[in-house]
């Protein structure tokens, strides 16, 4: 307590406050240009997300020798449902010396090839990716449209293959930084206008959290830069709404303490040290136990998951910082005038003694037993649509909210040619088994034909080209039955690998992350619970409360998916995210609650704790769970269906912790339990001042009768 107390003054001294700012402003300005490079370091090509032991990963590394470059290709599609005519065919060929002089373009451009119904013709463009191609190729694709136009006259054109696919996808991506970092400050800005009623108070945590994202950017250039850190925009995504909503967070539940104490202090810097004082532990344990929750994914297979635990980490750890440091000091350089209109003046009675939440409290405590039963009964009941979930991933289609060129051109090809063209099955082993390898190919149910080997340098490299469309589950299926049938090859030695093989192995990985690293974050958010509240039987109940909160919202969220939005089934990773942002951050508002309720139990026992823990935290941990709600909910706003699905369940799991779990249920808990909830400290044998010391029974005031 002493360091924390020391460290308080130092913050919000009459001088050091200001040396504080100087500091955080010139860490801010080192870390800014570094910020900026962060977007130039992402990798969203999906091949990369994959650990390198992956079969279709290590079937990438195989096939550069035999490439003179690394190639995606193309594939320009023209269509036209009514027949193809000769001045479809003039174009199209026309359209070859254009094509071949697209900057990225190496070797032959092939086609057009007719279909053989007759509707469509295509051409594929090799792109070649080595170097900065993966950097270029949304560039190069563009480049590509530019030559053949979008189609008239009943002709459509559309560029499609693996190179259209990444190019939208990486367009989506590129969006995001700009779109959803303005998006996110303006609904931080209006739900703190609506929660403080102050025109001016919102400035300070909007500016903190700002420098905070800008200042956690730099650091994780830094750190991926270094170590080989795999950021993407999907982390960077939600490393931005993580900030902003995490450290408001922690803004809000600072900024009410203080405020309390301003009612009891005529000394501002006095004010800020007592509340830093009393707030910071609390805060400091709910930023490491999110942390280290979200380092948990280091274990993940999926470099992508893996890649986004030190990434969240990092942001809410200097989040932390800057809330705990920058924000203090701010708030004592402005005064009470900050808080304009209502300042709190010294003497003035404290509001959430006869508030909505004291009323609430004192409801549950007639009857806390019937209350957190029949919470419990209705949140399984919102569990049930969990029956639906299908987290296998999502087709190339689905992926979007919209309908980009790719997709409208991947099903084009589909309606007109054998459905895996441009994306085949890849097969590499031992040359001397080239003939027994094609055999066992083209006998694997679901390919179409395999075309002739290649040999070179002792190994032999055969393509098989897919009866259904190389993103579908049939595709996937087809995978393991080509891996089933070359891996009975005497002596071959071979792999699978291919667009769909990458897909096949991302799900695979995904399901192996959930096994793993689901119980991983349980088992060590309950340790952490257990230290910090001292008990056994507390932590239990409250990651059982925890818990079903994310059944809950997912369930319903699944509904919504399935029933309402049209979605074919959750991305990828879905499932882990939702979970270890729940459960970290929905245990948050539980420890700043419960760290309350302990404070006071140890002064009045632990059903007057409960009250008036319920009480004196109930109006800012709503502000604060609807902040990050509202952060995490303008994810839903972007382009990507995996975006919208994580916004929107994260969004409804946080609103259901603060609204009810931690309002209703965790407070009936508190109050039918009694002190056998500390259990086996000292509180569960000696409930109120009898287990406090003298410090705590002088310091902590009452805020309900």
């Amino acid at each position: 307590m002493s360091g924390v107390s020391g460290a308080a003054r130092l913050v919000c001294g009459r001088w050091t406050k200001w040396a504080v700012v100087i500091v955080w402003l010139a860490i801010v300005a080192s870390a800014g240009p570094l910020a900026g490079k962060l977007s130039g370091i992402q990798q969203n090509d999906a091949a990369q997300w994959l650990p390198g032991d992956a079969e279709a990963t290590q079937v990438i590394e195989l096939q550069r020798r035999f490439q003179t470059a690394e190639v995606s290709p193309a594939v320009v599609v023209y269509e036209r449902t009514s027949g193809i005519t000769e001045a479809d065919r003039a174009k199209a060929a026309a359209d070859l010396g254009g094509l071949s002089r697209v900057d990225g373009v190496t070797g032959q451009v092939a086609g057009p090839i007719p279909a053989a119904d007759g509707q469509a013709l295509q051409v594929v463009v090799p792109l070649d990716m080595a170097g900065d191609g993966w950097d270029k190729i949304g560039t190069r694709v563009d480049a590509i449209r530019d030559v053949v136009g979008s189609g008239s006259g009943g002709l459509s054109v559309h560029v499609a293959g693996p190179a259209g696919v990444t190019a939208d996808n990486n367009a989506a991506f590129a969006s995001i930084d700009g779109r959803l970092l303005m998006a996110t400050i303006v609904v931080v800005i209006l739900i703190l206008l609506f929660t403080y009623r102050s025109p001016v108070l919102w400035l300070l945590p909007v500016m903190a959290a700002g420098l905070a994202l800008t200042a956690a950017q730099g650091v994780i250039y830094l750190v991926a830069e270094n170590t080989g850190l795999t950021v993407n925009g999907q982390s960077a995504g939600i490393l931005t709404v993580l900030v902003f909503g995490a450290g408001t967070d922690y803004a809000l539940l600072l900024v009410a303490r203080y405020r309390e104490e301003l009612r009891r202090h005529a000394d501002r810097h006095q004010a800020m040290a007592v509340a830093l004082r009393r707030a910071v532990p609390a805060i400091v344990a709910s930023a490491a136990t999110v942390a280290i929750g979200m380092l948990c994914l280091l274990f993940a297979q999926m470099n992508s998951t893996a890649g986004l635990g030190p990434v969240t980490a990092i942001g809410v750890v200097v989040a932390l910082i800057v809330m705990i440091t920058l924000l203090p000091a701010l708030l004592v350089i402005f005064g009470r005038w900050i808080f304009w209109p209502v300042k709190p003046r010294l003497g003035s009675a404290e509001p959430s003694a006869a508030g909505l939440w004291a009323r609430l409290g004192r409801a549950i405590g007639r009857r806390p037993r019937p209350v957190w039963i029949a919470t419990v009964l209705v949140l399984g009941a919102m569990s049930l649509g969990l029956t639906w979930l299908d987290a296998g991933g999502l087709s190339a289609e689905d992926s979007f909210v919209n309908r980009p060129d790719s997709v409208a051109g991947q099903e084009a090809l589909g309606r007109h040619y054998t459905a895996g063209v441009g994306q085949p099955v890849v097969v590499i082993g031992k040359a001397e088994a080239a003939s027994a390898l094609r055999t066992a190919v083209a006998g694997a149910d679901g390919i179409a034909e395999v075309g002739e080997p290649v040999v070179k340098d002792g190994l032999v490299r055969l393509e098989g080209t897919l009866r259904d469309q190389p993103d579908s589950d049939a595709a996937q299926a087809t995978v393991e039955r080509v891996r089933e049938a070359v891996r009975a090859v005497p002596g071959a030695e071979a792999k699978v690998g291919g667009q769909t093989a990458l897909a096949l192995d991302m799900s695979e990985a995904y399901s192996h992350d959930d096994r793993l690293v689901i119980p991983l974050v349980l088992l060590v958010v309950l340790v952490i619970l257990g230290l910090l509240l001292r008990a056994v039987v507390a932590p239990i109940l409250l990651m059982a409360t925890v818990v079903l909160s994310f059944s809950a919202a997912l369930g319903v969220s699944v509904l919504v998916f399935e029933h309402l939005l049209g979605f074919n089934g959750e991305g990828g990773g879905f499932t882990l995210l939702v979970f270890v942002f729940l459960v970290a951050l929905g245990i948050d508002y539980n420890i700043f609650l419960m760290h309350r309720v302990r404070e006071e139990a140890r002064l009045r026992g632990t059903r007057q704790g409960a009250l008036t823990g319920l009480a004196a935290t109930g109006g800012v941990i709503t502000s604060a769970g609807v902040v990050l709600a509202g952060t995490f909910a303008v994810l839903a706003s972007l382009p990507l269906v995996f975006f919208v699905e994580l916004g929107f369940a994260v969004a409804l799991g946080v609103l259901l912790d603060t609204l009810v779990v931690r309002s209703v249920l965790v407070t009936a808990l508190n109050l039918d339990f009694g002190r056998r909830i500390w259990w086996p400290s000292r509180l569960a044998a000696e409930d109120g001042a009898a287990a406090a010391g003298p410090e705590e029974r002088s310091e902590t005031p009452a805020l309900v009768p």
